[in-house]
């Protein structure tokens, strides 16, 4: 997702010309907490992101220039893409339903330059769309399949949490803090949705019930509370682990995807929310933008993916 939290114009008025956007290798790597080894799955000369797992565990679902792709676990082979419609342009805000039978996808089309949500069938065949309201970010399934969860700002103002059935119809919203919240993921029991919300100074990782945060949103509970600017949290499919991204102390945005960040996690069972949490470094990485933005744990949830970064040099 690519929503800054500032915009401004720079005028150059020597050259008359502006500085080429930075260009960026990608790294596609899956990690193993069992033996805290990585391997690549897939390297390339432009950006890839937002890996996800199949629900069988074969391979994974990433995004690149506009298109999803598949890539095997088990064997090197070429990346193929999948068969949506080419008029939809995809973003790094995607996932398979808990049956493995959809996928929901955030992508832009003619008909909107911001993003919307569709759902269509695994394979990318028969997409329609679930959220018209533009920009809309897809970013987690609800256990049960029935709900999709999503980050959209309505007001043109802030941006807030909202569900809606995966079938169709209203759209809910969930959050109404002036605060920007992102990143919301159900936990596998369905009774909470984890995000992340600048609420309070800085970026932490809060937690709501699934059906929303209430009045004044006095249901969200504070999760993590540190120096570092915590992004995008993903409870693993055995709800024992909250993994999540983390930039360094003051990073105002999550559009950056040169710097060196952490992937951390903390324990989700009888953790003390709200309190003295530590989290634990699992891996620091080149990365930001893209490399977990949705939810990457393998069904064994001992692996998980994620994708790295290295600078390349301007086309000339």
């Amino acid at each position: 997702m690519l929503r800054a939290l500032t915009a401004c114009l720079c005028v150059l008025s020597l050259a008359g010309s502006t500085a080429p956007p930075a260009r960026y290798s990608s790294q596609l790597t899956i990690y193993d907490l069992n033996t805290n080894a990585t391997t690549v799955v897939h390297r390339a000369d432009d950006v890839w992101e937002a890996p996800n797992w199949s629900r069988d565990g074969s391979f994974l679902v990433a995004n690149s220039n506009g298109k999803l792709f598949r890539l095997p676990v088990g064997h090197a082979s070429a990346p193929v893409a999948i068969g949506l419609d080419p008029s939809l342009r995809c973003n790094n805000d995607h996932g398979f339903s808990p049956d493995g039978q959809l996928i929901a996808i955030s992508a832009s089309s003619p008909a909107s330059r911001q993003s919307q949500i569709y759902v269509a069938r695994a394979d990318g065949s028969q997409h329609r769309l679930v959220v018209a309201a533009a920009p809309s970010y897809f970013h987690g399934w609800s256990p049960d399949g029935k709900y999709v969860c999503f980050v959209a700002n309505r007001d043109g103002r802030q941006f807030d949490l909202y569900r809606v059935p995966a079938a169709g119809g209203q759209e809910e919203r969930l959050t109404s803090d002036p605060a920007y919240d992102d990143g919301p993921d159900y936990s596998p029991d369905g009774k909470w949705i984890y995000f992340n919300s600048n609420r309070g100074g800085g970026w932490n990782i809060w937690r709501m019930p699934s059906d929303g945060a209430g009045p004044d949103d006095r249901r969200a509970e504070r999760v993590t509370n540190d120096d570092l600017e915590d992004w995008f949290p993903h409870p693993s499919p055995d709800g024992e682990s909250l993994l999540f991204l983390s930039f360094p102390h003051g990073t105002p945005g999550h559009d950056e995807r040169g710097l060196r960040v952490q992937l951390r996690m903390i324990p989700l069972q009888n953790a003390r929310v709200g309190g003295d949490v530590h989290p634990r470094v699992v891996v620091e990485i080149t990365g930001g933008q893209g490399s977990i933005n949705v939810n990457s744990w393998a069904p064994d949830s001992r692996r998980f993916a994620y994708v790295t970064y290295a600078p390349q040099p301007a086309k000339k």
